[in-house]
């Protein structure tokens, strides 16, 4: 239990699939196979992808929904208006536990997300173009992708192109932290909401979304919003790419057409018959029981009727035999780890909130559950950014979706029911997707090294508390040592040490040397069919 997502799960498909088609030849496409699978690809001009993606109600896949073709308008109007040429940024930063769409379409689809992220630039006379990553797998794949395209170094385009690598944490998809670093800042909310289609990267209006939602746009530029909307539901046309996790037999990211029954898709995972709860959307979303389970079917408006979230795209069910407040608790607790300690909602909130969750489970009765209810009402739209909101609204979801439960640990002595860990995480029993080496035999040579970014670092000193055993700090207060092996037995530590340091200026790489290269593992053969025919340029 508690294992952490690989980085590329296994991938499946219902119907005909449109972004992972071509899986089933290759593990990754390269340009020449992606032209070969998707065919070529005309510019079009900006309204014309104005309106191509509002006739296929094209909205972003990142988790807020916000309609592509309104952001787009907005970023064109504010440049037109200024004078100034508008940047492109896609967010690949998938940084949740329960989510990998985003990572497996970068790691074996990443032309098809440049042509989405190239027709929009192209369109608006862009000149720069940002790929936002957290994992080692993503920036490799995007940058090969890159240059073969001849992106990498700029001279054979106006265009510049170039990945943007951050620390593995969940604040760091945000797009004004994405938009903060590529400015050359820390990956955190710079403390104050700005729109980023008036003022993003540099000051510039900025074009900014998911990895899914520029794939979206590409297949529908090459299709048109006819074929598009001949899958899926009239008014949620076309597939969507979900990471089913948690009490299941295959975690696994599958491409759905909407429409398709919630419950068909929990059965091809292997999840329990009849689940006690599922999570939608991911940590920022939404419990929902087996009666609505029975009732949605994978669509944003139908899971919103039971109470649930399409939000970025996870689906977590858990079983019977499992305490739901214990599996949440412990998804409370990461989220209260994950703040960027800038502000009181989170830095305060969050944890009060976990530890009022905690004091439930312990027997606090009603005035504890009252307790957590006042945290979420205040932590709520006054953060520096949308973690606290979203870490709201899964604790609420929480305490309304399981009632029973509640009631036996408020007024009686329990459920008696015991904590999996069914829910992924990234500590305790696994290590971060993205740094290698978690995991394994306490003893033997190191394979991380730490790294302190002096740049970034301010002197908390959090990096000594956490992990002694590699960090001593001077009498300025700062750390002594700007690289270290870290020892096997002080993995899980430096990862928490990373995670926890409020100006994300530590990272962990993977030490090569003396290794021989590493080969991935083969994928599982998607089940579609060979006969179609493969297209060239």
């Amino acid at each position: 239990m508690n294992e952490a997502l690989p980085d590329v799960p296994e991938v499946r498909v219902v119907g005909l699939p449109q972004l992972t088609s071509g899986f089933d030849l290759v593990e990754r496409l390269d340009l020449p196979m992606h032209l070969k699978v998707h065919g070529p690809l005309e510019p079009l001009g900006g309204e014309q992808l104005a309106q191509l993606s509002e006739r296929i109600g094209l909205k972003g896949r990142g988790g807020a929904g916000f309609p592509f073709h309104k952001k787009l308008r907005s970023v064109a109007e504010a440049a037109i208006k200024r004078g100034v040429r508008p940047v492109v940024v896609v967010n690949g930063s998938e940084d949740e536990p329960a989510c990998r769409k985003d990572t497996v379409l970068i790691n074996r689809a990443p032309h098809l997300i440049l042509d989405g992220a190239l027709l929009c630039a192209e369109a608006m006379g862009a000149r720069t173009l940002v790929i936002g990553v957290t994992r080692e797998s993503t920036q490799r794949s995007m940058e090969a992708a890159l240059a073969e395209r001849g992106l990498s170094n700029g001279r054979r385009s106006a265009l510049r192109a170039r990945v943007q690598r951050n620390p593995v944490r969940m604040v760091t998809g945000a797009a004004a932290s994405l938009i903060r670093s590529i400015d050359g800042g820390p990956a955190i909310p710079p403390g104050r909401k700005i729109s980023a289609s008036k003022s993003g990267v540099g000051g510039a209006p900025t074009l900014l979304s998911n990895a899914e939602t520029f794939a979206q746009l590409a297949i529908a530029a090459r299709i048109g919003p006819e074929r598009y909307g001949n899958t899926g539901l009239y008014d949620e046309p076309g597939t969507v790419m979900l990471t089913v996790s948690g009490a299941v037999a295959r975690p696994m990211v599958i491409e759905v057409p909407t429409g398709v029954p919630l419950r068909y898709v929990l059965q091809l995972a292997g999840a329990p018959p009849v689940p006690q709860g599922v999570l939608t959307g991911g940590y920022h979303g939404k419990w929902i029981d087996a009666a609505a389970v029975d009732e949605a079917i994978v669509s944003r408006n139908s899971l919103q009727q039971v109470g649930g979230s399409l939000g970025a795209g996870a689906i977590l069910p858990i079983g019977q035999d499992t305490c739901p407040l214990g599996e949440s608790l412990r998804v409370a607790q990461w989220l209260a780890e994950e703040s960027a300690g800038q502000c009181g909602p989170c830095y305060l909130g969050l944890p009060a909130a976990a530890r009022g969750l905690e004091d439930i489970l312990n027997g606090g009765g009603p005035a504890a559950l009252e307790a957590v209810k006042q945290v979420a009402r205040n932590v709520k739209r006054r953060g520096a950014c949308s973690h606290p909101d979203g870490s709201a609204m899964f604790l609420e979801s929480t305490l309304t979706a399981f009632t029973d439960d509640l009631a036996a640990h408020v007024l009686g002595n329990g459920c008696g029911r015991p904590v999996e860990g069914v829910l992924p995480l990234l500590e305790g029993g696994g290590t971060p997707t993205g740094i290698p080496g978690g995991g394994g035999e306490e003893n033997g040579p190191s394979r991380q090294k730490i790294y302190v970014d002096w740049t970034l670092c301010r002197g908390h000193g959090l990096c000594a508390d956490i992990l002694p055993e590699v960090f001593q700090l001077g009498a300025d207060g700062f750390p002594t040592v700007a690289q270290a092996d870290v020892p096997r037995f002080a993995e899980a530590k430096a990862v928490r040490a990373v995670r926890r340091c409020p100006a994300l200026a530590l990272r962990i790489e993977e030490d090569t040397r003396g290794q021989a290269p590493s080969s991935r593992t083969n994928l599982p053969v998607l089940s579609q069919g060979r006969g179609r025919r493969a297209l060239g340029r």
